[in-house]
């Protein structure tokens, strides 16, 4: 038995962090309902590098997180399209949204209106700002989210700050949010009752930058940033190779410092590493950086990376991705599920899965992405519409 089996999460979600959120339910065995418009598709189902996916409206950035999961279309600004989601929502433990501020509440939708008819309800409610504060009712992206927290201005050079290239703090988000729902249903075991989750994308952001808010706020000062990133430590960052490549490398604390200068050659810096402290080895950074540099200069990262390794200290070449997803580490582990695509000329298509491995039931895949409304009959048959019924609703634009 999966961690969610028997539990109903409609999701009324789209682009990246609330799907992503529903889908880490979805492979756990929760049985979750996408409902989209019947106007408007979720965006992601048109976005990806895939062009005949993008054209059946299957874009790769939707399949991504939408495998176990069903789909209907229910028009929401209709009087019986409202009618229709309570009668769902009466019959599910958790509703996932992430429409701006006070837009579901405008539907006669929000948290109040559905707790008045399904006190159990689990209401998970997903946006830039949160429920609260003067930016509440902001637009946001993950890349405005990354301008707005302070995040990018922690990456890049000394002249330019960096974006994320990933959308981490969408993915970030959707994992906060699968938590804090998570959550909720344990506490709801236990006390009978439900709740309103309000999850905001900056406070996710600020979530994943913790100890440097707490140094901000503490010092009140900046954190500084460079290309390798070797501040504090110069034992902690990157440094270019005899080929060119970029190795990371991490040593911090004495006994690490101790091994790093013997795989680099240095004896008599590994000796004085013994009676320091960490603080000690912050205050030397300057010195040792230079050293690195120009040792790391005479051999190529993967040589390089064999050592460090062998010593037993974090090493890795920087590689690109299609790199990294041919490793045997990657490929020995479950990270990436599988699923077969339901758009032509293609085979099976792999997704990432969860990131933990469970020893009983774990999460998996066991339906392909639904394509746009393509369980709609079958859910308001479930509810008790009978097929005339749903014919009417059709012709009506209700569905």
């Amino acid at each position: 038995m999966k961690a969610f089996d028997g539990i109903r999460v409609l999701d009324l979600t789209h682009v990246l962090a609330g799907p992503f959120s529903t889908y880490q339910l979805a492979v756990l065995g929760a049985d979750v309902i996408k409902i989209e418009s019947t106007k408007t598709h979720d965006m992601n189902r048109e976005i990806g590098p895939v062009e005949s996916f993008n054209d059946s409206l299957m874009g790769s950035h939707y399949q991504a997180q939408a495998a176990n999961k069903r789909s209907i279309t229910i028009n929401l600004k209709s009087e019986k399209g409202v009618e229709i989601f309570k009668e769902l929502a009466s019959k599910a433990d958790v509703i996932v949204e992430n429409f701006r501020t006070g837009a579901m509440e405008r539907l006669g939708l929000g948290y109040r209106d559905i707790q008045a008819i399904n006190p159990r309800i689990i209401y998970c409610s997903m946006t830039g700002f949160g429920q609260t504060g003067p930016k509440k009712k902001h637009a946001a992206f993950d890349n405005t989210i990354q301008a707005f927290s302070g995040m990018m201005h922690l990456n890049g050079t000394e002249e330019e700050a960096v974006l994320i290239g990933s959308p981490i703090i969408d993915y970030g988000t959707g994992m906060q949010a699968a938590f804090a729902i998570s959550s909720a249903l344990l506490r709801r075991e236990r006390t009978g009752k439900g709740q309103h989750l309000d999850v905001a994308m900056l406070d996710v952001t600020l979530m994943l930058m913790s100890s440097t808010v707490l140094n901000v706020n503490t010092t009140g000062k900046e954190p500084s940033r460079s290309r390798f990133s070797r501040t504090p430590f110069a034992g902690y960052g990157g440094y270019l190779t005899s080929d060119g490549k970029i190795l990371m490398i991490g040593a911090v604390t004495p006994k690490q410092c101790e091994k790093m200068w013997l795989v680099l050659g240095r004896k008599e810096l590994a000796a004085e590493m013994v009676e320091l402290r960490i603080p000690d080895i912050a205050n030397r950074a300057k010195q040792d950086e230079e050293i690195i540099s120009k040792v790391l200069a005479t051999k190529t990262a993967n040589e390089w990376e064999k050592l460090f390794n062998k010593a037993d200290l974090p090493a890795a070449r920087v590689r690109t991705l299609t790199e990294a997803l041919e490793s045997e580490q990657i490929r020995s582990r479950s990270v990436i599920g599988s699923f077969p695509s339901k758009t032509a000329n293609q085979d099976n298509l792999e997704p990432t899965l969860a990131g933990f491995v469970c020893s009983e039931d774990g999460p998996s895949i066991a339906t392909s992405p639904p394509e746009y409304g393509e369980h709609t009959r079958l859910v308001l048959a479930d509810i008790g519409y009978s097929p005339e019924e749903i014919d009417t609703f059709s012709k009506k634009g209700i569905i």
